[in-house]
């Protein structure tokens, strides 16, 4: 039997995995030259947000006819300045603390005693730990040390111990030339440092344009007016992010060493700088700027009260600037997912040490700043931002296939907050659906999923039912879900719709059920029009909800009209005019009095092709959105005529 070889594979299956490896061969690249050469990127880094953070001022000065030039090198001369005055100040309240830390030696060996007093089995825990200590020593001795009993017992020995002989080495007297080398060596490389940092700062302010147009050419210059646009909006973004956070950190620094002050604490300006200084680093920075004014508290006070006031300070401060001033300054947050944030900080410190961890965050939220708006690096707003990776109707769609209507229903309520019922119907739940039409129109979803989708569809509407159709007030929400919905629905109708009580609606809609909703033709539809049935129900206008099967020569005559003055058939594919004209007439027959309504869902705005398939169906009214369904409703059932303004397109589209 000869063994069959394998085929040959094609060019097209080769490619992505040239790809995929070249891909990781570039990133190894990278990822060492940072490393290899961070002597020279550190600066660069360093003069790129400093850049950002300076931009205003220059800009500032410019309004006011200065020439660029002279407002570039007088804000950086100011800035290095006011950074060179602060490092002097750190060094002088180091030097102080460094002469009384002696002082406090008495205090801390007290403290240590009187928490050894207050140990229940104190006593007897020392002499266990005195007799280990002792063993331990006996122990480590040496062999001849631990014999010498048995010298003094014996025989004496042959030769006399001879003592050692002191040996003191001396260095010659540095000459003049090596004192100063001396002296100066320390400072080269801070200097150095200092200069690269000023000369790319004073580059990049004054080659900002210059620049500008270097990275769309690098990103891609097809469509200049949309590349240049993403890239200035990016840099007033950065520059604003770091402006403000470099002003909240400042003020951090400024109450926590004003605070420390009244509290007593030595060297207050310090531990102050510190804390801005740490607050950069991202969840753990302030906890470690805490940590040195604690030991020095518990340090200076024989007692414990300065110890509590000085973490009550900072328990305070830190959680009202987090969670009220920066929500204030920054909006919602600043872009980077909880991960992200993680594992930035940890590569940037292995690669930077601890300069690499004060410009993590900085330094990513401008890789996803960049990701945001050019399009060619959105990978990195995928990886490290913290919108979500899916869009909101896929996620919808996601967890309607996984049978999980309740954390649809937690994110939907967070959409609430911010926008109205029928705006999350149309915007979500009605794309996620049409998703799921796609799905089945290519034969990827078969009938035992879309009865799962129905139902979890139907356990969402049943526990939004308590949810009221209005615009929200006030509130805003922190979700990131619910923030990528939120901004995606933006620029949709979301105008409030009356609420008719039973005084407000026409006799034949103050039955319990006056709308009837019946799907097209498949679970989804009947999805769709559950949640038609439950929006007019937060409208004051009770509906029920029959499957396609309803809609059968079979069962049609079974379909019960007692009370029912509207009919509105849900279809998530309208491609089929005959399939609307027949489910028509069957309903026309069945109830000659009432009037149908064409619920198009897959229709995007097209008004001429929903008032075609009206037409060609002859029905009495058609809606692509479930917000305009509900107007036409709500129209119908008012005592009041004629409809609202905001209904009258949709109101154009009723026959004569």
């Amino acid at each position: 039997m000869v063994a069959k070889l394998p085929t040959a594979k094609t060019l097209e299956d080769v490619v992505p995995l040239v790809g995929a490896v070249a891909l990781a061969i570039l990133a190894v690249i990278i990822v060492m030259a940072l490393y290899l050469g961070r002597e020279i990127f550190v600066p660069v880094a360093l003069a790129i947000l400093l850049s950002f953070v300076l931009a205003p001022p220059v800009a500032m000065l410019q309004r006011a006819h200065v020439p660029r030039g002279g407002a570039v090198v007088g804000v950086v001369l100011l800035a290095f300045a006011i950074i060179f005055g602060i490092g002097s100040l750190v060094a002088s309240q180091l030097t102080h603390l460094a002469d009384e830390l002696p002082r406090y030696e008495t205090t801390i060996q007290s403290k240590i005693q009187s928490l050894r007093g207050a140990t229940v089995g104190g006593g007897t825990l020392e002499r266990a730990a005195d007799m280990l200590q002792d063993l331990s020593k006996e122990l480590d001795k040496p062999n001849g040390a631990r014999s010498a009993p048995a010298t003094k017992l014996g025989a004496s020995p042959s030769r006399p111990a001879v003592a050692p002989v002191p040996v003191e080495v001396r260095q010659p007297d540095p000459g003049a030339l090596e004192s100063i080398r001396s002296l100066i060596a320390p400072l080269v490389s801070p200097l150095a440092t200092t200069g690269i940092i000023v000369i790319f700062v004073i580059f990049i302010l004054i080659q900002r344009e210059d620049l500008r147009n270097r990275l769309i050419r690098l990103a891609g210059s097809h469509d200049l007016q949309r590349t240049t646009a993403a890239l200035d909006d990016a840099a007033g973004r950065l520059s604003r992010l770091f402006l403000n956070q470099l002003l909240v950190n400042a003020g951090f620094g400024v109450l926590i060493g004003c605070g420390l002050w009244l509290i007593g604490i030595p060297s207050a300006i310090l531990w102050g700088i510190l804390a801005a200084v740490l607050r950069f680093v991202p969840y753990i920075g302030s906890v470690i700027a805490a940590a040195f004014p604690l030991a020095l508290a518990a340090a200076v006070d024989p007692g414990w009260s300065m110890l509590a006031w000085t973490a009550a300070l900072f328990f305070v401060i830190e959680p009202v600037i987090a969670q009220v001033i920066e929500p204030l300054l920054y909006g919602r947050s600043t872009g980077l997912s909880a991960v992200a944030v993680v594992v930035a900080a940890t590569f940037w410190t292995a690669l930077w040490g601890p300069i690499g961890l004060v410009l993590a965050t900085p330094l990513t939220v401008c890789l996803v700043v960049l990701g945001r708006h050019v399009e060619s690096l959105a990978f990195l707003d995928i990886m490290f931002g913290d919108r979500p990776a899916l869009s909101p109707p896929e996620i919808f769609y996601q967890r309607m296939l996984a049978g999980d209507p309740t954390e649809a229903t937690e994110k939907a309520e967070e959409f609430l907050k911010e926008r109205s019922l029928a705006s999350y119907f149309d915007e979500v739940a009605i794309k996620g659906l049409k998703l799921a039409q796609i799905d089945l129109d290519r034969e990827a979803l078969d009938q035992t999923r879309m009865l799962k989708i129905r139902d979890a569809v139907i356990e969402l509407a049943n526990d939004l039912s308590d949810q009221k159709d209005r615009e929200p007030t006030a509130g805003a929400t922190e979700d990131a879900e619910a923030i990528a919905a939120v901004e995606e629905a933006k620029g949709t109708r979301d105008e409030d719709l009356p609420v008719l009580g039973e005084a407000d609606r026409a006799p034949a809609w103050r039955g319990e059920q006056p709308l009837l909703c019946i799907a097209g033709r498949t679970a989804l539809d009947e999805s769709a029009a559950t949640l038609l049935a439950q929006l007019c129900s937060a409208h004051g206008l009770g509906a029920r909800v029959e499957s396609a099967d309803a809609l059968s020569t079979k069962n049609i005559f079974r379909l019960d009209p007692a009370g029912v003055a509207l009919v509105c058939l849900s279809y998530l594919d309208s491609s089929s005019s005959a399939h609307l004209r027949y489910a028509v007439r069957r309903l026309r027959r069945k109830m000659p009095g009432v009037k149908i309504m064409l619920g198009c869902w897959n229709i995007d705005g097209d008004a001429g092709q929903l008032e075609a398939l009206r037409d060609a169906a002859d029905a009495d009214f058609a809606a692509a959105t479930l917000h305009d369904a509900t107007a036409i409703c709500i129209a119908e059932a008012s005592l009041i005529k004629p409809a609202p303004d905001n209904v009258v397109p949709v109101m154009a589209l009723q026959s004569a």
